[in-house]
């Protein structure tokens, strides 16, 4: 074999090598982006679900306070049912905001739990 082939074919694994690092440099680079763009996904989701679930704890006690305050109203004379109607009213808009709150609270746990998912997949 001359030196020339030799040499050439030296090159041309090198050039070969080059490549193949490069890709695997390019590969790596691109599992960062994707790692980081799940990471900062599901900790927008996380941070969603933990504002959703404070907000449903909130308006939790609130809808219990109003509930409380309807049956008081209630059984103090007829002159203040209107001030239990409306009580009873404002407990049941925010029981139901409670209910809608927890699901989104579950939705985005559950959203944050696949990109976490999403994240220790190779």
């Amino acid at each position: 074999m001359s030196t020339a082939l030799i040499i050439v074919i030296v090159i041309a694994a090198v050039i070969v090598i080059a490549l193949i690092a490069a890709m695997l440099r390019r590969r790596a680079a691109e599992r960062e982006i994707e790692a980081e763009r799940l990471s900062g996904e599901a900790r927008a989701h996380r941070e969603q679900a933990d504002s959703n679930v404070a907000k449903a704890r909130d308006r939790g006690r609130a809808a219990e306070e109003h509930r409380q305050q309807a049956e008081e109203h209630a059984t103090r004379a007829e002159e203040h049912a209107a001030a239990a109607s409306e009580h009873a009213e404002q407990a049941t808009t925010l029981e139901s905001q409670v209910r809608t709150a927890g699901e989104a609270a579950a939705r985005h746990d559950s959203e944050a739990a696949e990109r976490e998912a999403q994240l220790e997949r190779p």
